[in-house]
């Protein structure tokens, strides 16, 4: 199979992942109400950006609605959280009035920055490998660096594992 230069070989398994000390990589997205928003916006404080298969799904709506519970705690420490996932606005709208979350969830619909994260890839689903969205969160310094990259985590019990990790009391 023929692949032009510059292109990743589709049947590669090597996919890119972020480790603590990298700089985070740069994006803006559309959120819930067509706003645009950076990360760089956030530039100085730190920021949780949390990346998630499908708005709606059970799992899904069991880790946004840990966030929206635990955001107090997150905000009193200094942390922003962000979601993100490969919705379109429209369906984050409704995620978002469904369920009375307070914080951003951007959209991603073409996955360049899930991939570019690395919260895009090759995962194991009921025994299969597939392509889709590796459920990651990662906590980024104010200087714009990766302080922890987790991947592959929980839907159910992550929140409280990032407090504990994070060292604020939940």
């Amino acid at each position: 199979m023929s692949v032009p230069p510059g292109t990743v070989h589709p049947m590669t398994t090597e996919q890119r992942r972020l480790s603590p000390g990298d700089p985070a990589p740069g994006f803006t997205l559309p959120d819930s109400e067509g706003n645009e928003v950076s990360l760089a916006d956030f530039r100085g404080r730190s920021v949780v950006v949390y990346f998630y298969p499908a708005a709606g799904t059970p799992g899904c709506t069991k880790q946004a609605c840990d966030f929206r519970d635990n955001l107090a705690e997150l905000e009193g420490a200094g942390y922003q959280v962000l979601g993100v996932s490969p919705d379109k606005p429209e369906k984050l709208a409704t995620f978002v009035q469904t369920e009375q979350l307070t914080f951003p969830l951007l959209s991603d619909p073409d996955k360049t920055v899930l991939t570019e994260w690395g919260a895009f890839g090759e995962k194991k689903n009921y025994g299969r490998v597939v392509q889709g969205v590796i459920r990651s969160t990662f906590v980024v310094d104010p200087e714009g660096n990766i302080a922890k990259a987790l991947y592959n985590v929980r839907a159910t019990g992550h929140v409280a594992k990032l407090l504990r990790d994070l060292d604020i009391a939940g």
